[in-house]
C-alpha cells in the first residue's frame, strides 16, 4: 500500500455530499466486488465524529500497478462529473496506518422482528408488539446510506476508523474496501 488515489466531491447545491458520497461509494464497492481480489482499501479522511460525517473526500488505497487498473476502467461512469479522481500518488513517508472497518449493528428493530417472526411463527403486529422502534440503539459512528443491489434495501454502512499506528499490517480487504484487521496509511 504504497499509493492512494483521492476523490474529492464537487460542491452542489441541489445534493447533498453525503448522498453524493453514498453513491461513488456505492460505484466503489461495485468495482471492488468485480475485482474481487481485495487489494484495495478505503478510507476517508475528511471525516467529522463531532458531526458524523465522512467528508468530501474518498481515499482508495494500493500499489501503483493496482490503482491505475482501477483508473483504466469506467467504474464511475456518471459520477465521474461529480467529483475530481487524482492520479494515483505516493504515501508520503511519515504514515501512520489504522484499520477502517464496517460496523454492522445487531439492533435493528426491523431486523429483530423479521428473525422473531421467522423463528416464533409470529405476524408483523405481535413481532411490532414485542420489539417496539423506541428499543433500537443506535451507534455512534458515520455511516453511508446505500441500497442493496439484490433486495434493493436501504441500509446504513457505519464506518469505524481504528487506532492510529505505526506499523503497517498487511491483509485482505473486503468488496467494501475495508478490513478487520488490514490497515491502510493514514496521513
Amino acid at each position: 500500500m504504497d499509493h492512494y488515489v483521492d476523490i474529492d466531491l464537487h460542491p452542489d447545491p441541489e445534493t447533498s455530499s453525503r448522498h453524493i458520497l453514498g453513491a461513488v461509494f456505492a460505484r466503489v464497492h461495485r468495482a471492488l466486488a468485480q475485482r474481487g481480489d481485495g487489494r484495495i482499501g478505503v478510507s476517508f479522511p475528511g471525516m467529522d465524529l463531532r458531526t458524523f460525517e465522512l467528508g468530501r473526500r474518498l481515499r482508495l488505497h494500493s500499489n501503483s500497478i493496482v490503482l491505475r487498473e482501477l483508473l483504466a476502467t469506467d467504474w464511475l461512469g456518471q459520477m465521474r462529473d461529480h467529483v475530481k479522481v487524482s492520479e494515483p500518488l505516493v504515501v508520503p513517508v511519515d504514515a501512520r496506518y489504522r484499520v477502517v472497518q464496517r460496523i454492522q449493528t445487531k439492533s435493528s428493530p426491523q431486523r429483530l422482528r423479521r428473525r422473531l417472526i421467522r423463528r416464533h411463527d409470529l405476524d408483523e403486529t405481535e413481532a411490532s408488539v414485542r420489539i417496539p422502534d423506541e428499543k433500537a440503539k443506535f451507534t455512534r459512528l458515520p455511516y453511508l446510506q446505500l441500497q442493496s443491489a439484490s433486495t434493493s434495501q436501504s441500509f446504513r454502512l457505519f464506518v469505524a476508523h481504528g487506532p492510529l499506528g505505526d506499523v503497517p499490517t498487511m491483509g485482505h480487504f473486503s468488496s467494501y474496501g475495508f478490513s478487520q484487521f488490514a490497515t491502510i496509511p493514514w496521513f
